[in-house]
């Protein structure tokens, strides 16, 4: 076996016509599935159906975490960049969830504040993911929806931190319930066109 050192530059390797992370499965279905699953779950709790947030803690650390991180870093493997920034990026929120509402101490504030502050960080997230948006209009129709309904879901949300308001809470519990679903769909999508060796369902590639 050689063991001759590559010396080419990496101008000459690119030119070879290898894709970048080919040899790589999709990695979109997973973080969109590891999406939809914790959003899903946590949405039921927020919509008011269900009462037992904890649920979602196990799911928001392992799933929606660290599988939908993994997913992330997958995608820049495969050279791409929308794909590796929201995997990456929201494996990422679920981590900051699970530690946010089950190992931070938040007592010494006062009822107040806390809303604010948790209002701020949903309001932090929802402007990050209306740029994705504007990103995700050269995706897919099926991401776009993800990402549209998701812009909606943490405004909303922030709203009712801030407003101290229960309607606007369960509001954005029911949005949260149908970006959830868009995302199993896109994510559906993508599983059933690489086992059918061919598009399943319609995505609206851009």
């Amino acid at each position: 076996m050689s063991t001759q050192t590559d010396t080419r530059s990496p101008s000459s390797q690119v030119s070879t016509g290898i894709t970048p992370g080919a040899h790589l499965a999709d990695p979109a279905p997973l973080g969109l599935a590891a999406f939809a699953l914790t959003t899903f779950v946590l949405s039921v709790v927020n919509a008011g159906l269900v009462d037992a947030e904890p649920v979602v803690f196990g799911l928001a650390l392992a799933y929606g975490g660290l599988a939908q991180f993994a997913a992330g870093m997958w995608e820049f493997a495969k050279g791409n960049t929308f794909g590796a920034t929201a995997f990456t990026s929201y494996g990422a929120f679920w981590v900051s969830f699970w530690y946010l509402t089950g190992h931070t101490d938040l007592s010494g504030l006062a009822e107040g504040d806390v809303a604010n502050g948790i209002g701020l960080y949903l309001l932090a997230w929802g402007l990050f993911t209306l740029y994705m948006t504007v990103a995700a209009t050269r995706v897919s129709m099926a991401v776009l929806v993800v990402f549209v309904l998701l812009t909606i879901t943490f405004f909303v949300l922030a709203i009712g931190e801030f407003a101290g308001s229960t309607g606007w809470h369960n509001l954005g519990g029911w949005l949260g319930i149908l970006t959830a679903l868009a995302a199993w769909y896109a994510s559906f999508a993508g599983v059933t066109a690489f086992s059918f060796k061919r598009p399943v369902l319609p995505t609206g590639t851009r």
